[in-house]
């Protein structure tokens, strides 16, 4: 790997990585659905707010750690669930984990994940969760649950934005098949899930915080905390599900005030720089989650590369916090932010 000097930005990893990779794995971990707007809109939807700083508040060294269902994460970037880590580099998902850990976050394991996820569980001691997809197959997710609660993953962030896949003709053009290894490419997901199966999968955790995952409306946010979740994460799935779709940005003002504090609110979507982490707490979220940041680096530097885009994140959230005049995490409100 290069030295860490030549990557100021995350958006120099991106650039590293896509000459590195394969032409289809680079389109996997960066493309989107349809014309992929959806996938623009992510990261346009933040230059549509103005940050608002405030000036004289002693904030110059700032505390940037908060805690997520309990658990302390030393700044509100946590590690999203992403697929097929091994194609970015051969330790894939125990690298991320053991980067994600020396960052102090959690890190998400897809359902996707080619290691065994009992090897991912024990490659590093931090908090972990895990990332669901029901199968046709409940047998299947059944074992696979509780194998999930055995190796000592700490919440599910149960994914419901994907009854069928997403238009993705960069992986059509490609031709673009899942490594072999893992079992979830292999079992066909379930398209015919509902709200009950909420309680289902509660059944299966042994009592673990749930989350849900994909939710733009605040129709639905209504409907996951009369269900009983923990949390919900504030997701179009990068982009990568339905095309037109909004921006999780753009929807997460009307699932905080739906949800009206009786739930923990997440997003994730186009998150590329500190002041993105700002304007998404400042609009109700309790943290975001990364991933194709994430992808870049391990791409490039493996474990040493994840760390250092984390690190990226966090100085320059810290930065964006000292500017604003916040001193803590907690005094991060509506008011730094106005629209453009």
């Amino acid at each position: 790997m290069a030295d860490h000097a030549s990557f100021v930005t995350v958006d120099d990893y991106e650039s590293a990585a896509r000459e590195r990779l394969p032409s289809d794995v680079y389109d996997f971990y960066a493309g989107g659905a349809g014309d992929e707007w959806t996938l623009a809109e992510n990261r346009r939807a933040f230059d549509r707010w103005n940050l608002r700083p405030r000036v004289l508040r002693g904030a110059g060294s700032p505390d940037a750690s908060t805690s997520v269902l309990g658990t302390p994460v030393s700044f509100p970037v946590l590690v999203a669930p992403w697929a097929y880590q091994s194609m970015a580099h051969p330790e894939g998902e125990r690298a991320t984990a053991r980067a994600a850990a020396a960052a102090g976050t959690i890190m998400v394991v897809s359902s996707t994940a080619i290691d065994v996820l009992e090897n991912v569980a024990a490659s590093s001691d931090a908090s972990k969760w895990w990332q669901l997809y029901v199968f046709e197959d409940r047998g299947a997710t059944t074992d696979m649950l509780a194998r999930v609660v055995g190796a000592n993953y700490e919440a599910i962030c149960f994914t419901v934005d994907l009854p069928v896949f997403g238009l993705r003709h960069r992986e059509a053009r490609h031709g673009f098949t899942p490594p072999i290894g893992s079992r979830a490419s292999r079992l066909p997901y379930d398209a015919m899930l509902s709200w009950d199966d909420i309680a289902w999968v509660r059944e299966r955790t042994a009592g673990l915080p749930l989350l849900v995952k994909g939710i733009l409306t605040a129709e639905d946010a209504e409907l996951a905390v009369a269900a009983g979740v923990d949390g919900i994460v504030v997701s179009n799935h990068g982009g990568r599900q339905l095309d037109g779709s909004p921006a999780g940005l753009t929807a997460l003002p009307e699932v905080v005030d739906a949800v009206a504090g009786r739930a923990v609110v997440l997003m994730d979507g186009g998150v590329r720089r500190g002041t993105d982490v700002l304007k998404a707490l400042a609009l109700g979220a309790r943290a975001v989650m990364v991933a194709r940041p994430l992808a870049w680096g391990l791409s490039v530097g493996g474990e040493d590369g994840v760390i250092d885009v984390l690190r990226i994140l966090r100085d320059e959230f810290e930065n964006a916090m000292a500017l604003t005049g916040c001193r803590s995490v907690g005094e991060i409100s509506p008011a730094l932010i106005a629209p453009v």
